[in-house]
């Protein structure tokens, strides 16, 4: 057990906290979390931490907030507006020490070390610590956690302690944490337990088994509760204790449906392999993972730091083998967002996925699919055709954006965002077609992607209102600014929306080309006749999008160069976002944008920026955006290294490269501005572009940079780009021979061989 106990040796791949504080440890165990895309789990203490069960706070913090979670398990808790939640399962890895009787807790004695340490490379959590309790006797241990890549539904951990005094009574729990479970027991067994939610009829079952060792010899657990083993001994100075304890876990969508067996045979399958075997399976799992998305920087310890921890992470959220899933704002690693799904997922995830996991990818836009129904459901409520997609959306695909929250002081405050932040339905086309595009999965396009296309397409050509100006307009939307709500004519939205109706033109001539038949079942079953069609044609040709001919700038909305000007250099230093210092109202009044609006539209449709236009629009919004969200500098990263700006490109990407402590962090990691360090990274100065009908490998490295390197999938087909020097390599490693365009030279490929061409000037 030792040696698993270890970390990778090589460098760059462990990332290391010690020490504990309060201010930080919510952060912490957000930034050190498990998962494999089924199951997720906070890096929060499992030794020495009391009970967490007090729920009114006042001026106290929680010492840590240990979470374990099942993708999927919503219900809606007993809040104030009632909205739906990621559900908390029990916490399987909680074990309790205690000495001659008396509980080994953390807050009470010495600490004299400890340290958490995220293994990337074979996705561990691994732990250690020494502590001096209060009747002076020391206790050392180690501590491994996992939740498998290898088998979803199963995670290990591995415990191994000594005290360095003999003969003291020694008592050993290792249970299942219960309290603050909000769902219903409908079984425990001496080792599974089973529950239900009140409100969704959702179950989840939990099996666990447990052993443990003194040296060569296996002692006999007590049973006293179901999913609780206690041992006890009397310790000899140095003598080694190791626990490993294995769990397998079931979710259940149905209230006909039982997820015990299930549990149980996930827990069987570990237990017939045995913990070496489960874990080295998961290492391999890893490996393989890390084949396909491993990205190397040469010459930038912190972008390389930042971009594998992006991978880490984008890696362990996702999951191939559920189709009714997808990935929430803070992934499987907190409650902020309680779990809900939104724009972010396709326009800063789905990048990645499409490059190198393209399963995980179909799974989360086959999500989309499943909960089309409640997307048509919503449009017709607002009075429009096909679908409009939920602005935050849980596991059915309803509008989860509560109308209203209660404020500090008692006031409600009308939330817009689900009713006018509608270029999520634009977004999920996107992600669709630039899905289908890259991979030719024709059965998803055939049984899905189609048909989403189709519908989004649809809303919105009844979205946009034919006027007396002879333009169709797209009026009260929140665009991704959303410092300025209920705005008309939004850029990014119009063109967006401009954009899906053309795809969903192009798909349907696509479809009568190619699958005639499938053709007429969805124009038959949709309703879609020629006068639909012509609409849609007439939207495209005369819908407003906000361009001026004159300077090739677009105007963010109707009216938005008509607002104050307001210098953001002057509060170049601000630790806190704009608006909180200039007041909601003169946010609102002025031209300040939250994040990349104007700017994200550039990086989604460059062709909607020709000659440039790119560069003009780039340089006329930088300077306005405030980057309110964590989303934002990612994109302006991106955006300016196509645009060879690689000394601003670098500068925004070291800007959330940085591992400071960030309070906002403490609910989960933002899986979105994750996705977008790799999409800067990658598709910025890697110049992927998997969009056209030939891939495009087009590096602008920073001078700081001395190599950077990749893969990437397109359609059936794996490439490594390496760039460095003066010079950008691309080998196809495997599929059928290709043409590829390298730095703008097109070039034949054959499986094996690599294809050179000069590296993009360096110049910032």
């Amino acid at each position: 057990m030792q040696a698993a106990l270890e970390p990778t040796v090589a460098r760059g791949w462990v990332l290391t906290h010690r020490g504990y504080s309060v201010l930080t440890e919510s952060v912490v165990e957000s930034r050190f979390a498990l998962g494999n895309g089924f199951l997720g789990m906070r890096a929060s203490r499992s030794i020495s931490r009391g009970p967490t069960w007090v729920s009114w706070l006042g001026h106290l913090r929680w010492a840590s907030w240990p979470r374990c979670y099942v993708a999927g398990l919503f219900d809606v808790p007993n809040t104030e507006p009632p909205v739906p939640a990621l559900v908390p399962v029990a916490d399987w890895s909680r074990v309790r020490i205690l000495l001659d009787g008396i509980p080994v807790l953390a807050h009470e004695g010495e600490i004299l070390h400890s340290a958490r340490r995220l293994d990337m490379r074979r996705g561990v959590l691994l732990s250690g610590m020494t502590q001096r309790t209060p009747s002076g006797v020391t206790i050392t241990g180690k501590e491994l956690r996992l939740l498998s890549q290898a088998d979803r539904a199963s995670g290990l951990q591995l415990l191994q302690f000594a005290l360095d005094r003999d003969d003291v009574e020694v008592q050993l729990e290792a249970s299942f944490s219960f309290s603050g479970l909000g769902m219903e027991p409908v079984r425990i067994e001496p080792d599974l337990a089973v529950w239900r939610t009140e409100g969704s009829g959702k179950g989840v079952a939990m099996a666990g088994a447990a052993n443990l060792r003194l040296g060569d010899e296996t002692l006999q657990a007590e049973r006293p509760f179901g999913l609780r083993w206690t041992w006890r001994w009397r310790s000899v100075a140095g003598r080694v204790a190791e626990l490993d304890r294995m769990v397998g876990v079931a979710r259940a969508d149905g209230p006909d449906q039982d997820p015990g067996p299930a549990a149980e045979a996930a827990l069987g399958r570990g237990r017939t392999i045995g913990w070496r075997d489960a874990l080295s399976s998961h290492v391999a799992a890893w490996g393989d993972r890390w084949d396909a998305s491993g990205v190397e920087i040469e010459g930038d310890a912190d972008v390389q730091r930042a971009v594998r921890f992006a991978a880490y992470h984008l890696v362990s959220t996702a999951n191939p083998e559920d189709e009714r899933v997808s990935v929430g704002a803070r992934a499987l690693t907190g409650d902020a967002y309680l779990g809900h799904v939104f724009w972010d997922t396709e326009i800063y995830l789905l990048p990645f996925y499409t490059a190198v996991w393209p399963e995980a990818a179909r799974a989360m836009l086959m999500y989309r699919f499943h909960t089309l129904d409640a997307a048509r459901a919503k449009a017709a409520r607002v009075g429009c055709k096909g679908a409009l997609y939920a602005w935050e959306s849980a596991d059915t695909g309803v509008e989860a954006t509560p109308e209203h929250v209660v404020g500090a002081n008692g006031e409600q405050i009308e939330i817009l965002c689900g009713r006018l932040e509608q270029h999520i339905s634009a977004d999920i086309a996107y992600a669709v077609w630039g899905y289908w595009r890259s991979t030719e999965d024709d059965d998803f396009l055939l049984a899905a992607g189609a048909e989403i296309l189709l519908e989004t397409a649809r809303f919105w050509a009844s979205r946009a209102e034919p006027e007396a100006d002879g333009r169709r307009h797209i009026r009260h939307v929140i665009g991704p600014d959303e410092y300025h709500e209920d705005v008309d004519d939004n850029a990014f939205t119009n063109v967006l929306a401009r954009w899906n109706i053309a795809r969903g033109l192009e798909v349907l001539d696509l479809l009568d080309a190619r699958w005639p038949a499938r053709a007429a079942e969805l124009r038959t079953r949709l309703g879609l006749g020629d006068e639909d069609l012509a609409d849609w044609r007439d939207a495209v040709e005369r819908l407003v999008t906000g361009l001026d001919p004159a300077t090739g700038v677009y105007e963010q909305f109707e009216g938005f160069h008509a607002l104050e000007p307001f210098d953001l250099a002057a509060h170049a230093d601000r630790t806190v976002p704009i608006d909180v210092i200039i007041g909601r109202e003169r946010t609102q009044a002025s031209q300040v944008i939250k994040q990349a609006d104007v700017v994200a539209l550039l990086a989604l449709l460059p062709e909607a920026f020709p000659g440039a236009t790119g560069e003009a629009n780039f340089r006329h919004y930088e300077p306005r955006c405030g980057h309110g969200s964590s989303l934002s500098p990612a994109m302006h990263a991106l955006v300016a290294a196509r645009l060879g700006d690689t000394d601003m490109a670098l500068r925004y990407l070291h800007r959330i490269s940085h591992f400071d402590a960030d309070p906002t962090t403490a609910g989960g990691v933002r899986i979105a501005g994750l996705g977008g360090i790799w999409q800067a990274v990658v598709m910025g100065f890697g110049g992927l572009d998997l969009s056209g009908d030939t891939p495009a490998f087009n590096p602008r490295l920073p001078k700081e940079w001395s190599g950077l390197s990749y893969r990437a999938k397109w359609r059936g087909r794996t490439f490594e780009v390496a760039a460095g020097g003066e010079a950008v390599d691309v080998t196809l490693l495997e599929g059928a021979p290709v043409s590829v365009v390298i730095a703008g030279v097109v070039r034949a490929l054959s499986p094996g061989e690599t294809a050179t061409a000069p590296l993009s000037s360096r110049t910032g």
